[in-house]
């Protein structure tokens, strides 16, 4: 997992899933947003990081929704593993809220079942 470069020491760390072939979805879908969009994602990144939890809604099955009022409706979704640690499971517009709720879905119980097998 990639750890963000955030200025000083963050309340919550952020770090983005990779799947079995060590791909970050989240790191493909922001590559692909313009200037505007990637600034504003950011933004939103280091708002989280910073415990600030507005806009985000729980999505269902342990995953969260921060919403970015831009453009089409960026959102970003997300597991909390404990109260530090967030883990970034990817990224879409409102026009595909639903299926990216379900990947994301899919993400976050991938994550807990690899942790479980690390852990035992």
């Amino acid at each position: 997992m990639v750890t963000l470069l955030l200025p000083s020491m963050p309340d919550v760390r952020v770090l983005e899933y990779l799947d079995p072939q060590a791909r970050s979805p989240f790191a493909a879908w922001f590559d692909g947003l313009n200037a505007v969009a990637s600034a504003r994602v950011t933004a939103a990144l280091y708002q989280l990081a910073a415990s600030n939890w507005s806009n985000v809604k729980g999505v269902g099955a342990g995953v969260f929704e921060r919403k970015i009022d831009i453009g089409p409706g960026y959102r970003i979704y997300f597991g909390k593993d404990g109260d530090r640690l967030v883990i970034l499971l990817g990224g879409s517009t409102k026009q595909r809220q639903q299926q990216a709720i379900e990947t994301a879905q899919e993400r976050w119980a991938d994550y807990r079942r690899r942790k479980t097998k690390e852990i035992i």
